[in-house]
């Protein structure tokens, strides 16, 4: 995934929101190196309204990632650390009594944001885990029977390791589904590498990114004018049977016990959608469905346990169906 940039338009039309979106993935460069897929799914991510799973072992600058685009948007952000201890009112919030009043009054919880970072969301039970899906989905909390409606916009950006298993509750197939996209955060090349610790003997300090030169560069009035561009983006009636013909033969690989269900393709056809405004172009084509198929649709199946044992993997079984459904020309 490698957009490019279209500065036309007045700022805060679709052309200046373009731009500022552009300037985002610049500034969170400034920060992470080698990261550039994971940046634009979290970009993508915010222009559809969803919520990013990002998975990688330790040390790969998943929470620095959040962290940067936090820095680079004139936006709230709160993080959570979770844990097997966390309760779900340390989340969403809870009534407190107020001896002043002598009435129990609303304490708003850390999800009343717009960017939450939920920090190793697999090491809280599944009770805990399931306190966000009303947040995610519906965008609202509701607590003692009153619903109450969460910033616009909002973004729940979650990371887990992949290796570590010792204490941890694997999130179930119902929340992994209210991700639009899970992001795999891989280890770095050897020269991102070296570009890494040339940063740090330089003096980064990766807990103060303002010294780093981080500064907001996009504000809620840019993500909201660039979901309105994307909204007004063509999707031919070829393209949308190209991706339900993606969406359906999952449903029918061998190697799969679980295929996409229809959101999954609902989320499919909106981050293509999504990625064809970022490159500049106001149509989607069969290659923006395939850019995006991989991070919208991984979490979405599920291997067989004979496949699993054969070393198949999601993605495998997921690259082998896109070069097997026809292509609309």
């Amino acid at each position: 995934m490698d957009p490019t940039t279209d500065n036309a338009g007045p700022a805060g039309g679709p052309g200046g929101a373009r731009a500022s979106l552009e300037a985002l993935r610049a500034e969170i460069a400034k920060a992470v190196v080698g990261q550039d897929a994971a940046v634009t799914g979290l970009v993508v991510a915010l222009l559809c309204r969803g919520h990013v799973l990002l998975e990688g072992v330790p040390g790969v600058a998943k929470t620095l990632l959040v962290r940067a685009l936090a820095a680079g948007l004139r936006l709230e952000t709160k993080r959570v650390q979770f844990t097997p201890d966390l309760m779900p009112s340390d989340v969403t919030g809870s009534l407190v009594y107020d001896a002043r009043t002598a009435e129990f009054a609303f304490q708003p919880g850390p999800v009343f944001t717009h960017l939450l970072l939920a920090d190793e969301i697999n090491r809280t039970p599944p009770k805990t885990q399931s306190s966000l899906l009303e947040a995610m989905e519906e965008r609202q909390v509701t607590v003692d029977g009153t619903p109450r409606p969460l910033p616009e916009p909002f973004l729940v950006a979650a990371t887990q390791n992949p290796v570590e298993y010792e204490g941890t509750y694997p999130l179930p197939e119902a929340q992994l589904d209210r991700f639009l996209l899970k992001l795999t955060v891989p280890l770095p090349s050897r020269q991102d590498e070296i570009d890494v610790l040339t940063r740090h003997a330089a003096g980064f300090d990766p807990r103060d990114l303002h010294a780093a030169g981080l500064r907001p560069v996009a504000s809620a009035a840019d993500i909201e004018a660039a979901r309105s561009a994307v909204a007004r983006t063509t999707v031919s009636s070829e393209i949308t049977a190209y991706v339900v013909d993606i969406c359906r033969a999952t449903r029918e690989s061998p190697s799969l016990n679980l295929g996409v269900s229809p959101r999954g393709a609902t989320a499919l056809l909106s981050t293509a959608r999504a990625w064809a405004w970022l490159t500049g172009r106001d149509y989607v084509t069969p290659d923006d469905v395939k850019a995006l198929a991989l991070p919208t649709l991984r979490h979405r199946v599920q291997l067989r346990p004979e496949a699993e044992m054969e070393g198949v993997t999601t993605d495998s079984v997921i690259n082998a169906i896109l070069a097997h459904v026809p292509v609309p020309r």
